[in-house]
C-alpha cells in the first residue's frame, strides 16, 4: 500500500484529523489515477448544464441528511430523563438509615415485647417499601444502559457511513476537477485558436464552454464544501460515542452492579434483624418465666439464648451494605456530572452543525 492510499485509509479511523497540505494531494492525486473516478469523470457531459449542476447531487444531499439525522438524534437524547431517574434514586437511597441495623439500647426488647408487633413491623415495612421502590428505578435503569448500547451502536454505524459519504464525495469533487483540467488543457485552447482566426461556429461553441467550464468549477467547489461538513461530521459523533461509553461505563458499575448486591443485603440484614428481634423477644419471655420456674427456666433461658446466637449472624454484614449506599450516592454524583458535561458537548455540537449547514446553504445559493 503506497502512501496515498495509507492517507486514505487513515481517513476511516481519524477523519477528524486534520490533514496535511501535502496529504491532501496525495489522496487527490491517487483519486485521479482511480478508474472509478476517471470514468466519472468521461462521464460527464460539458454540453449538458442540468448534468453539470447535479454531478455528485446524491452524496451531497446525504450528507446534508446525515447532518440533520445527527442532530435529531442529540436533541432525542434522554439525558434528562436519567437526569430524573437520579434523583428519584437518591430520595430512595436516602430512607437507609445504617442506626436501623444497630444493637438496641438496653430496655427496648422489654417495650418491644409489650407493643407487640407494631414497631417491628414498622421497621420492615420502611424497608421492604425501599426494597420494591430500587426494584422499579433498577429496572429502568437497565432499560436505560440498554438504550444507550444501542444508540452508540447506531452512532457507530453512522460513522461509518459519514466516512463512505466523505469518500464519494471525494471522488466525485476530482472527477470534476479532472473534467475541468481536461477540458482546459484541450477543448478551450483548440476553440480558441479557431475563433481568433474568425471561424463563427468556433466562437459560439468556445463560450457555451466557458460557462460549462466556470460552472463545473463551481460544482467542484460546491462538492468540496459539503465534503468539509462531512469532515467535521466526524469528531461530533465520535464526541456523542464517548459520552455515550462513559455512561455505561458509570451505570454499570455504580448501579446494574451493586443495586443489586444492596438490596440483596437489605434483605439479608431485614432477615437477621428479624430473627434477632424474636431471639431477643424470646429471651425477655423467658426472664419472666425464670422469675417463677427458677432453675429449670433458667436452663431453658440459656438454650434460647445460644440459638439467638446461632440465628443472629447476618452472611452480608451491616458494613457492606454501607459501603454499597456509598457506591451508588458516588455514582450518582459522577453520572451527573458526566450528564452535564455531555448536555453541554451536545448544545455545542448542534449549534456547530447547525452553523456547518447554514454556511454550505449560503455557499450552494451564492454559487
Amino acid at each position: 500500500m503506497n502512501t496515498a492510499e495509507t492517507n486514505i485509509e487513515l481517513m476511516k479511523t481519524n477523519p477528524e484529523d486534520k490533514l496535511t497540505e501535502a496529504s491532501a494531494s496525495e489522496i487527490k492525486l491517487a483519486l485521479r489515477q482511480n478508474t472509478e473516478v476517471q470514468s466519472l469523470a468521461k462521464s460527464i457531459d460539458e454540453r449538458d448544464q442540468i448534468q453539470i449542476l447535479e454531478f455528485g447531487k446524491e452524496p451531497a444531499e446525504q450528507i446534508s441528511r446525515f447532518s440533520d439525522q445527527i442532530l435529531s438524534n442529540m436533541r432525542t437524547t434522554k439525558v434528562e430523563d436519567s437526569g430524573e431517574l437520579l434523583n428519584q434514586l437518591g430520595k430512595i437511597m436516602d430512607k437507609f438509615d445504617a442506626k436501623d441495623f444497630e444493637k438496641e439500647k438496653p430496655g427496648l426488647f422489654g417495650k418491644l415485647f409489650k407493643k407487640g408487633e407494631k414497631l417491628v413491623e414498622k421497621l420492615f415495612g420502611k424497608y421492604q417499601t425501599m426494597g420494591q421502590e430500587i426494584d422499579k428505578i433498577y429496572i429502568e435503569i437497565s432499560k436505560y444502559q440498554s438504550e444507550m448500547v444501542e444508540a452508540t451502536t447506531t452512532l457507530d454505524r453512522m460513522y461509518e457511513e459519514n466516512y463512505e459519504f466523505y469518500i464519494s464525495l471525494e471522488k466525485y469533487a476530482v472527477a470534476g476537477q479532472l473534467k475541468s483540467d481536461e477540458l482546459k488543457a484541450n477543448q478551450l485552447p483548440q476553440l480558441e485558436s479557431r475563433a481568433a482566426a474568425g471561424d463563427q461556429m468556433a466562437t459560439m461553441q468556445l463560450d457555451t464552454l466557458r460557462n460549462a467550464v466556470e460552472l463545473l468549477d463551481q460544482r467542484v467547489y460546491d462538492l468540496e464544501m459539503a465534503k468539509m461538513v462531512s469532515l467535521q461530521t466526524a469528531p461530533q459523533i465520535r464526541m456523542l460515542q464517548r459520552g455515550n461509553t462513559k455512561l455505561i461505563g458509570k451505570i454499570n458499575s455504580a448501579f446494574v452492579t451493586t443495586i443489586p448486591i444492596f438490596k440483596n443485603g437489605l434483605i439479608q440484614a431485614m432477615a437477621a434483624k428479624r430473627q434477632k428481634l424474636v431471639a431477643d423477644s424470646m429471651s425477655e419471655l423467658d426472664r419472666r418465666t425464670n422469675e417463677m420456674l427458677l432453675k429449670n427456666a433458667q436452663n431453658i433461658s440459656q438454650q434460647s439464648t445460644d440459638i439467638a446466637r446461632l440465628a443472629g449472624g447476618p452472611s452480608i454484614k451491616i458494613e457492606t451494605i454501607e459501603q454499597s449506599w456509598d457506591i451508588i450516592m458516588k455514582g450518582m454524583q459522577e453520572t451527573k456530572s458526566i450528564e452535564d458535561e455531555n448536555r453541554r458537548l451536545r448544545e455545542e455540537g448542534t449549534k456547530k452543525l447547525e452553523q456547518l449547514q447554514d454556511n454550505f446553504r449560503k455557499m450552494k445559493n451564492q454559487g
